[in-house]
């Protein structure tokens, strides 16, 4: 039989293209059904028994309390609230070991979709380059050349043919670069779980190692008789009033009692669902930027120029003129204040620097004017006054504020992740490690490290007194 150099052409195509589309859709396996199945089995098991000691501890617990008040029944409180805790974190270990092994599954899964698309890719590539060739034939060569007409038209099909079938692989990989996509959310979603996860077990066990110390303490006075319950009690009444009375710094306005502090973030809290040692935790670091950077006075609306409070140091663009400068006229205006007396942040950098932002946030909670309008009618109603009345030195309002802000950016949904991406976003808009630079990241995971300590050292102790 004789082959054209075209029929041969076409052989060469119609093979590269089968080769192809086996290479495309070949499923590599990586566990077996059974082996996913049993270890799915064991983690349930597993769960369901964590489950039930969960419970049981959490009966326990109950009653315990209603025990009659002594030093004993506290210890055993504690030793209740420690196993409690101890079988959570058991829970979330096997919660862990689920999702390393869908993240090892995930990742495997997305190499092989991109080994498929470049095996791919390739096969396209040397495709279309030798159909560009055969489609700059004119009609002219084709005629003189050694061919019949059956032949020639057969030649045509079978490129129709081929084109079509190319079509068919664009789609397929066009398929596989969506569900690549795809398969990389469910992963990135796999490993924001599991890294909340393992924050929640990090706390768990901060609490369990503050709550056996605790324990142990209360035995030993129990054992020795050193002191009577009610000087006990006597002891933690007293501490929970000096944390109450210790000094909450808040940024460009006077410091109130922490007592008033987490007052005003309990009742913020219950509105926008962002946790009280969070609200303060940023309120904190905010306080501590102002110390570190200090803060300006503007002295020109026209162009929001100033100069530092302190050190009278000439800064440009304190404010944004006009965008700020106006509704900061408005609200200094309306609140009976001095606008040129009234501090706002120093702008960031130096002055020197082209690149430098602008400055011109207000109050302990930070906002720049123009944000504060966009948020003065939610925070009225939900402080029960007039919008314009709502003032952003004024702890609770400023107090407020933060909580709402940090519940838009996401905080609200209490996980670690989220927590921490949207501390980042308050600071500069961005989530972590998101084009925000090193300060970015390192505000955020200041603020979680602000929040631990205010819930272990300052919130906890207080629960019950």
């Amino acid at each position: 039989m004789k082959f054209s150099k075209y029929r041969i052409f076409f052989i060469i195509l119609f093979f590269s293209l089968a080769t192809s589309y086996l290479l495309l859709t070949t499923p590599v396996i990586a566990l077996t059904e059974s082996e996913i199945a049993a270890q799915e089995s064991k983690w349930r098991e597993e769960l369901v028994a964590t489950e039930k000691e969960i419970a049981q501890w959490e009966s326990i617990l109950g009653q315990t309390k209603q025990g009659t008040a002594s030093l004993e029944r506290d210890s055993q409180i504690l030793q209740a609230k420690i196993n409690e805790a101890k079988a959570f974190i058991k829970k979330r270990q096997i919660q862990i070991e689920q999702l390393t092994r869908d993240i090892g599954l995930k990742t495997k899964t997305i190499q092989e979709l991109e080994d498929k698309m470049g095996r791919g890719k390739e096969s396209l590539a040397a495709i279309l380059r030798s159909t560009d060739e055969l489609d700059t034939y004119s009609l002219v060569e084709v005629m003189l050349s050694n061919k019949n007409f059956s032949e020639f038209f057969e030649d045509i099909d079978s490129f129709s043919s081929i084109k079509e079938s190319l079509e068919k692989q664009f789609d397929e990989i066009r398929y596989l670069q969506a569900k690549t996509d795809e398969e990389r959310k469910v992963l990135d979603d796999k490993r924001i779980a599991e890294a909340d996860t393992k924050a929640k077990i990090e706390a768990d066990k901060k609490k369990v190692e503050i709550d056996e110390k605790e324990k142990q303490r209360l035995i030993s006075i129990n054992k020795t008789q050193e002191k009577t319950y009610q000087q006990v009690i006597a002891e933690k009444q007293k501490k929970a009033a000096q944390i109450r009375a210790a000094l909450f710094s808040l940024r460009d306005t006077e410091g109130i009692p922490f007592g008033d502090a987490l007052k005003y973030a309990t009742l913020a809290s219950q509105k926008t669902g962002v946790r009280p040692a969070l609200i303060l935790a940023i309120l904190t670091q905010e306080s501590d930027l102002g110390k570190n950077q200090g803060s300006c006075l503007v002295n020109n609306l026209e162009n929001g120029d100033g100069a530092g409070k302190n050190t009278g140091t000439i800064f440009e663009r304190v404010m944004k003129a006009p965008r700020d400068t106006v509704p900061f006229e408005d609200i200094t205006k309306r609140l009976g204040k001095d606008w040129r007396m009234t501090p706002v942040s120093c702008p960031p950098g130096t002055i020197w620097s082209a690149s430098r932002g602008y400055g011109g946030a207000m109050g302990p909670s930070q906002f720049i004017p123009s944000t504060w309008e966009l948020f003065k009618n939610k925070l009225g109603s939900s402080l029960g006054l007039d919008a314009d009345s709502v003032n952003p030195w004024n702890p609770e309002h400023a107090i407020l504020a933060t909580a709402v802000y940090m519940s838009d950016l996401g905080a609200s949904s209490g996980t670690y992740t989220a927590e921490r991406n949207a501390a980042c976003k308050y600071y500069s808009g961005r989530s972590c490690g998101v084009g925000g630079g090193p300060a970015n990241t390192f505000y955020g995971n200041q603020v979680l490290a602000k929040a631990e300590n205010i819930q272990l050292t300052m919130i906890d102790p207080l629960e019950g007194f």
